[in-house]
């Protein structure tokens, strides 16, 4: 069965803000575990969708995951430059891994923003983040270490690496 790609229904809000929680949580992506304020935001989904596009991969009748797509410098970008389009939040459900659900979201930003005739789209990551690693660099992302930033001062170990694809 095929994966499929399309637009979060607000139906669905609730199970993709718990699939990307847990996500985070269990692959410890999370700098102050269950009590960081971060987590607050990935449940979220009904914010995100207000100003960006919140996309779901779903296999049947089974969410997956899910990603969001900022098409260009807004309230939800963080690293986006006028002409760029960014992904956040991208997340797949620890048992829906491996079949090509995360790859299948990036694609379809990739193909957003190719649409929306942006310049490239960029995207941050953590270190302990290789599986997605592994997905940008087979797409074509490079890194970009003049653009990595830390959303923590406070904890100045917890970089996020960029990674950019020119269009």
């Amino acid at each position: 069965m095929d994966i499929v790609i399309r637009p979060v229904e607000p139906t669905e809000y609730e199970t993709l803000g718990d699939i990307t929680a847990q996500a985070y949580l269990q692959d410890g992506l999370l700098a102050f575990g269950e009590s960081d304020s971060y987590l607050s935001e990935l449940k979220d989904i009904a914010k995100r969708a207000a100003a960006a596009d919140v996309l779901v991969a779903t296999q049947g009748d089974q969410l997956l995951g899910g990603v969001t797509f900022v098409p260009s410098p807004g309230p939800m970008a963080e690293l986006a430059r006028p002409g760029e389009a960014e992904i956040r939040m991208l997340a797949v459900a620890r048992a829906a891994r491996g079949r090509g659900a995360g790859e299948a979201l990036v694609r379809a930003c990739v193909d957003r923003a190719r649409t929306a005739e942006r310049t490239a789209v960029v995207l941050s990551t953590q270190r302990t983040m290789l599986a997605a690693h592994r997905i940008y660099e087979r797409l074509g992302f490079t890194r970009a270490p003049e653009r990595d930033w830390n959303p923590i001062p406070e904890q100045p170990e917890f970089t996020l690496l960029t990674y950019e694809l020119t269009l």
